[in-house]
C-alpha cells in the first residue's frame, strides 16, 4: 500500500511513505548500485555521427557520441571533464528528459569510475549538535519525497552570446527535466541539529581537482534556503538510480536554481558558522550585480554576486530556423517552457516580429519547477518566411526579455527565442 501526502508549506514536494517496501527498495538499490559501480567512464575515440548547431561563432558541426556509460547519443562538447549536450529533438518527445540523454557537466576530470556502495557514507559536520555518517541504507529508510524540476547549466546557450565569450559553447541543450526521488535536506540537517547562529550549508562531492592546487568544487546555500523543505538529496532520477555521470549514488537538488548548486556524487555536508569564501562561491559563478546580469561588452568595475535563481525560458521543439513550410499552410507548433524559480503563468506566440502576442495552449502542470508543454497553430504567409517568437511569463510576473543580455561568463541567457521558417515556392511540395 502506498500513501501519498502533500507538504502543507509547499505543495510541490510530495512525501511518499512506503513502509512495506523500504526493505525491498533498499535491497534492489544496493544490488543495482554494486553493478553500476563497476562501470568506467569511457573516453570516446570516434563519433557516432554529427549534428549541426546554429552558433554565431561556430563551430556548428559537432560530433554525436555514444561512448559514455549509460548514455545514448549526446552532443560532445568535451571529453575531460565530460561535457555532453542533449540533442534538442529530445525535448520534443516528452517534458521529462530521459536519463540516457540528460546533459552532463563536470568541473574536474578526476571523477570516480567505481563506487563501493557498501562503504559509501554521507558525512554531515560543522556547526551541528552531532556529526553524522549516513550510509545509503540510512537515507533509503528516511521518508521519501518526489519533485519534478529542471536542471539547467548556468552557461546554457553560451554559444549564442555575441560578442562570443570563453567557455563551453553550448547551444540550448545544457538542461533537462526529471522526476527526482530522495529525502529532504531539512530532515538530514535536523537529524544532525543545526546550531543557532549558523549562516550556511556547504556541499561537496567525490570529484577531485586534477592538480594539487586546484580548488575543491564546493557550493553553499543559506541555512534558511537549505532547510526550506524543497531542497533534496536525490537517489533516483525518473524512477531509476542516478546515472554515474549525473551524480550516482546521490546528488543535491536545488529547485529553481542553476545546476552549479546541484552537487553530484554528494558526500560531504558542512554547516557553516561564517560566510563561505571558497573559490566556487567567492570567485567563480558570479554575475554582474545589476538588473538581468546585463552589462556592455568590455565594461568593467561592476560589483558581482553569486549566480542563483533561474529566469523564465521557452523554446520551439518541433521546428527550427530553416524548417520549410508551404504557402498558406496550417503550421502546428509546440515547445516547452519553464518559469525559472516559479511556475509558468502563460506562454505567448508572436507571428509579426513581437508587435502582437497571443496565448498558446498549455499542457499539464507537473509543478512550478518543471518544463511545461505549449502548443499553437498558425497560417503561413504566401511567400517569404514565417517569423515566430515565443515568450514565457512566470507566476511572479517575470517575463523573457526581447533583447539578449551579455556578461563576461556567458551566464543566464533567457532572451525570447525566434525561428524563421521559409515558405516553399509553388510546386515545391505541401506544407
Amino acid at each position: 500500500m502506498t500513501e501519498t501526502l502533500t507538504i502543507t508549506a509547499r505543495a510541490t514536494v510530495k512525501p511518499v511513505f512506503q513502509s512495506d517496501r523500504v526493505a525491498e527498495d533498499r535491497r534492489r538499490f544496493l544490488v543495482g548500485a554494486g553493478a553500476l559501480g563497476g562501470l568506467a567512464v569511457a573516453a570516446p575515440a570516434w563519433a557516432a555521427g554529427f549534428v549541426e548547431l546554429d552558433l554565431p561563432g561556430g563551430p556548428n558541426r559537432r560530433p554525436l557520441t555514444t561512448a559514455f556509460p549509460e548514455k545514448g547519443a549526446m552532443i560532445l562538447q568535451r571529453t575531460r571533464p565530460p561535457l555532453l549536450e542533449t540533442p534538442f529533438g529530445v525535448f520534443d518527445k516528452d517534458v521529462v528528459t530521459p536519463n540516457d540523454q540528460f546533459f552532463v557537466r563536470w568541473h574536474w576530470a578526476n571523477i570516480p569510475t567505481q563506487i563501493d556502495v557498501s562503504t559509501f557514507k554521507l558525512n554531515v559536520h560543522g556547526a551541528v549538535d552531532q556529526t553524522l555518517s549516513l550510509a545509503l541504507a540510512d537515507l533509503l529508510a528516511m521518508p521519501r519525497v518526489e519533485l519534478v524540476a529542471v536542471n539547467q547549466c548556468s552557461g546554457n546557450s553560451r554559444g549564442l552570446f555575441q560578442p562570443r565569450v570563453p567557455g563551453a559553447q553550448w547551444e540550448n541543450g545544457a538542461m533537462g527535466n526529471a522526476r527526482w526521488t530522495g529525502v529532504r535536506l531539512r530532515d538530514v540537517l535536523d537529524r544532525a541539529g543545526v546550531k543557532r547562529g549558523s549562516l550556511g550549508v556547504r556541499f561537496a562531492g567525490l570529484d577531485e581537482a586534477v592538480v594539487p592546487t586546484g580548488p575543491k568544487f564546493m557550493k553553499s546555500l543559506d541555512v534558511d534556503h537549505a532547510r526550506d523543505g524543497e531542497v533534496m538529496i536525490a537517489y533516483q532520477m525518473n524512477g531509476a538510480q542516478l546515472p554515474l555521470l549525473n551524480g550516482f549514488p546521490i546528488r543535491l537538488i536545488v529547485p529553481g536554481w542553476y545546476s552549479t548548486y546541484w552537487v553530484k556524487m554528494l558526500s560531504d555536508i558542512e554547516v557553516l558558522a561564517a560566510p563561505d569564501d571558497n573559490y566556487w562561491m567567492a570567485t567563480a559563478y558570479r554575475i554582474p550585480d545589476v538588473p538581468d546580469a546585463n552589462v556592455k561588452p568590455g565594461e568593467t568595475g561592476f560589483k558581482t554576486t553569486p549566480i542563483s535563481r533561474m529566469t523564465p525560458r521557452s523554446f520551439f521543439t518541433n521546428v527550427r530556423t530553416g524548417t520549410p513550410v508551404g504557402p498558406k499552410a496550417s503550421v502546428s507548433l509546440r515547445g516547452i517552457a519553464f518559469g525559472g524559480d516559479r511556475g509558468v503563468s502563460k506562454v505567448e506566440l508572436s507571428a509579426d516580429g513581437g508587435r502582437t502576442w497571443r496565448a498558446t495552449t498549455l499542457g499539464p502542470d507537473q509543478g512550478p519547477y518543471s518544463f511545461r508543454r505549449w502548443s499553437d497553430q498558425v497560417v503561413a504567409p504566401t511567400s517569404g518566411a514565417l517569423t515566430l517568437d515565443v515568450r514565457c511569463t512566470n507566476t511572479r510576473g517575470d517575463r523573457q526579455s526581447a533583447q539578449p543580455i551579455w556578461n563576461p561568463p556567458g551566464f543566464m541567457r533567457s532572451a525570447i527565442e525566434r525561428v524563421e521558417l521559409p515558405i516553399r515556392k509553388a510546386g515545391k511540395g505541401a506544407g
